[in-house]
């Protein structure tokens, strides 16, 4: 499996990039490439869907993305495409908030999504995005970078996901660069 990739955007379509690995080049669908430019350095959190005829990279800027995707195709009749297509239009702490409050209207005003699939998504969300880290929006994204970089280099240590997640989200609220955060959580998994 194909966990993550780190590399510069060689070419880009609406909703995929070619990401240049080590010069290969790896299709990668991705819910809103505007944001990427070529020649661009990225790193993508990926899921590879297997398909009859096709494997298809599913890339993310984050891993609460990447869980909120595997959540979603985890539910009956979602499929990666749909899950990336609502990933390219959700907000994800808004999403969580629609859940939390058993309110599909948040979904069904998205392209694609009718009153009945935000209903069922609602459902079948219900209870599984707590772990999900969300922080305020205009801050998210330096925010969940340095959470992602940490879980990163505590999986490379050899802390199992979950731990990694748990040693994060655990973090006092000051904490807001990988390496105080490493610093913190190694602490408190060592403990």
């Amino acid at each position: 499996m194909i966990r993550k990739l780190t590399g510069k955007v060689a070419d880009k379509t609406d909703n995929s990039v070619v990401v240049d690995v080590g010069g290969v080049g790896y299709l990668v669908f991705v819910s809103n490439s505007a944001s990427l430019s070529h020649d661009q350095e990225v790193s993508l959190w990926t899921h590879l869907a297997v398909r009859e005829n096709a494997l298809d990279l599913y890339g993310f800027s984050t891993l609460d993305e990447l869980d909120v995707f595997n959540l979603l195709i985890g539910l009956p009749k979602v499929g990666p495409k749909s899950a990336a297509q609502i990933l390219g239009q959700a907000d994800i702490s808004l999403l969580k908030k629609a859940v939390s409050e058993n309110d599909p209207s948040y979904l069904s005003k998205m392209s694609g999504i009718g009153k009945k699939s935000a209903e069922k998504i609602v459902l079948g969300l219900k209870d599984k995005m707590d772990d999900i880290i969300t922080s305020p929006t205009s801050i998210a994204s330096e925010v969940r970078g340095f959470q992602s970089e940490t879980i990163d280099a505590l999986i490379t240590l050899g802390y199992p996901e979950k731990e990694a997640r748990d040693a994060v989200k655990n973090l006092p609220p000051e904490i807001t660069d990988t390496n105080s955060a490493l610093k913190i959580a190694l602490r408190q998994l060592s403990s």
